[in-house]
């Protein structure tokens, strides 16, 4: 998962062994989807606040936001949503993994006693969430942490679940999993929305 800060889209070439799991459309009707399976979860919008993870977990959380205020007339999408940059409290630091720290924004309101979502691109080995939660730690006491990821692939290193997942995609470890999102990605010049799986025959 990148967490660059940029906001510049890069022009992405798909590689001939890539293989498209998730549509442009798919992806619409699975955030659709979660979003009210977060709504019901609360049982409504009531001190819920979603933190995107840079860098495509905070698009994502910015289009749920858009789903629950067109099903709750009383959400305003800019109030409950914000990003959480885990760069500095990632295990791989040590390792020498280059990575630029994006903002981190939270809701006016803040986080404590809200119920927080964490927002994530893909969920593979656990250890960005197990950031994001010591990071969590330092910015106040949620009431109650949840994760949504968009794709869920396995191969879990640390005891973390999805509460809700667009889509659960077995994988190779040797294979890899491109999440492009019109926010942060183009292919010639046009905003790009899919999931690949890259390194399949």
């Amino acid at each position: 998962m990148d967490t660059e800060g940029a906001t510049q889209r890069p022009d992405v070439t798909g590689p001939k062994n890539a293989r498209t799991v998730l549509s442009e459309g798919d992806i619409e009707r699975v955030l659709t989807r979660i979003a009210h399976e977060i709504l019901e979860a609360n049982k409504g919008p009531r001190d819920l606040v979603l933190l995107g993870i840079p860098r495509r977990g905070f698009p994502i959380a910015q289009r749920l936001a858009r789903r629950i205020a067109a099903s709750e007339s009383s959400v305003d999408p800019e109030q409950i949503v914000g990003q959480l940059d885990v760069t500095l409290y990632r295990d791989d630091l040590r390792h020498g993994t280059a990575r630029t720290p994006a903002a981190t924004r939270l809701p006016a309101g803040g986080i404590d006693g809200k119920v927080v979502v964490l927002v994530d691109d893909v969920l593979y080995s656990g250890r960005t969430i197990r950031a994001a939660l010591d990071a969590l730690v330092d910015l106040g006491r949620p009431r109650i942490v949840r994760l949504a990821v968009l794709v869920d692939r396995g191969h879990r290193e640390l005891p973390i679940r999805a509460d809700h997942v667009g889509k659960n995609l077995p994988t190779a470890t040797s294979e890899k999993v491109r999440v492009r999102l019109g926010e942060t990605d183009s292919r010639d010049g046009r905003p790009l929305n899919e999931v690949a799986i890259e390194g399949t025959a």
